[in-house]
């Protein structure tokens, strides 16, 4: 019998390539103005059939031999559950405070709208991108909770680069994007029961047991949590602090995993009831960060980039169209919605205008949605590029938009981080996430 081979040779290389180009590509696209999250999918789209496969497929071959791409893929999905666990951490809705109506109407009316929009347009693209054995209401529950994500984190890191955080705009939008998450995160839930289960009973039973994990972690796993973090700050090492942590986040995606809705909602939901306020948390909380979003997220970004293959679209006109009506109805629903919701709640129309930019953006909060629903079959490979170029697209001119909306002049040190931006990334995370 052939002794298997050990990818761990293959992967030694694979993986430090995959985080210093994507390194290499998040500074040049931050040195351009973009936040450094254009520049990893960049970065992973580049790294894929659609350039390095498409130019020179036997470096591209050795790199990624089939026997590492299945490790780095977990390798990627582990930097994912880390960094979900971060974002539900650090979402803070007590920014609702002081414009709680506009937020909520903002939030809302700026889901509903893509969605809607999103759900109309994949009945017509249907019968020629859906794939095989996709049933249509998945298809189009899918499509729609696709084109109504805004990228929080991405969010947070533009309005840090272009001076908004504390202003009236960026409170307002940062509020508004993590009820908008939430209400997107719940849909994609109930689209995933629905796809996974074989009947509408099924459906239900998973959306009830995932109800009901959601109510044990806040009534019972956060109490526990909060008193045990309140010990640990005289009991507990810090490494302590960070293992089990660590490890509730894994168990907690174990479980979502197992009921159906996807490993993701529990890491989300486990730092949705982590206390904050605890030195060890926050501690904690910067330790995860530095090792898995430099580190581990890259390799996700790659994984995707892998499955993109822009040469997809060469195929005739019709996927381009598609491309296009994607792109126009993304923009459309999510940047017209937000914007309108604004409007009507009294504010101007450049605050309205910048709030709708600013809920446009997608960024990694996309790319995670959409290995989603490529992984549950959902969506093939050709509507999987155009949804991927969609959001590098959306995010890429959420920046140059708020500068023409707001005539603002570039930040300064949008190359480089100035002293109070690199002591503000040594603070404990647990204000809105800022990388990647």
């Amino acid at each position: 019998m052939a002794a298997v081979p050990d990818p761990l040779s293959d992967l030694l290389i694979a993986v430090p390539v995959v985080i210093l180009v994507s390194r290499a590509a998040a500074q040049l696209l931050r040195r351009l103005g973009q936040p450094p999250v254009v520049g990893e999918i960049l970065a992973g789209i580049l790294l894929g059939p659609s350039l390095l496969g498409a130019l020179w497929p036997e470096g591209q071959a050795w790199l990624f031999d089939p026997s590492v791409i299945p490790y780095i893929d977990m390798l990627g999905n582990v930097g994912l559950l880390v960094f979900m666990f971060l974002v539900g951490l650090e979402l803070d809705l007590r920014a609702l405070r002081g414009d709680r109506g506009t937020a909520l109407a903002v939030s809302q009316v700026g889901t509903a709208v893509p969605l809607v929009l999103g759900a109309l347009l994949a009945l017509g693209m249907y019968g020629s991108l859906a794939p095989s054995g996709a049933d249509r209401l998945s298809f189009a529950l899918f499509m729609g909770v696709a084109l109504s994500i805004t990228a929080f984190p991405v969010l947070a890191r533009i309005l840090t680069d272009r001076g908004l955080y504390r202003s009236r705009v960026g409170a307002l939008a940062m509020a508004s994007a993590a009820v908008g998450d939430v209400s997107a995160w719940c849909l994609l839930a109930a689209v995933v029961a629905v796809a996974n289960s074989g009947s509408p009973f099924d459906a239900v039973t998973t959306a009830l047991y995932a109800a009901a994990f959601t109510l044990v972690l806040f009534y019972v796993v956060r109490p526990l949590l909060t008193r045990w973090t309140a010990r640990a700050e005289r009991r507990h090492s810090d490494a302590m602090v960070l293992v089990v942590l660590f490890s509730g986040l894994c168990v907690s995606g174990y479980v979502t995993d197992r009921i159906g809705v996807h490993a993701l909602f529990g890491a989300f939901l486990f730092g949705v009831v982590t206390p904050r306020g605890s030195r060890r948390t926050a501690t904690t909380a910067v330790r995860l960060r530095a090792f898995a979003v430099p580190v581990l997220l890259p390799l996700f970004f790659v994984s995707t980039g892998l499955r993109t293959d822009v040469s997809l679209l060469g195929g005739g006109s019709a996927l381009w169209l598609w491309s296009g009506a994607v792109l126009a109805v993304a923009v459309l629903g999510k940047w017209g919605g937000s914007a309108l919701a604004a409007r009507l709640t009294g504010h101007g129309w450049r605050d309205s205008m910048s709030l709708g930019a600013l809920m446009n953006c997608r960024g990694l909060t996309e790319l995670v949605v959409l290995d989603i629903g490529l992984g549950l079959g959902i969506v093939g490979p050709d509507l999987f590029t155009v949804l991927v170029l969609m959001a590098l697209v959306t995010t890429a001119v959420t920046t140059p938009a708020l500068i023409l909306i707001r005539r603002t002049a570039p930040a300064p040190a949008l190359g480089r981080p100035d002293a109070a931006e690199t002591a503000d990334a040594e603070k404990p995370a647990l204000h809105p996430v800022k990388q990647p």
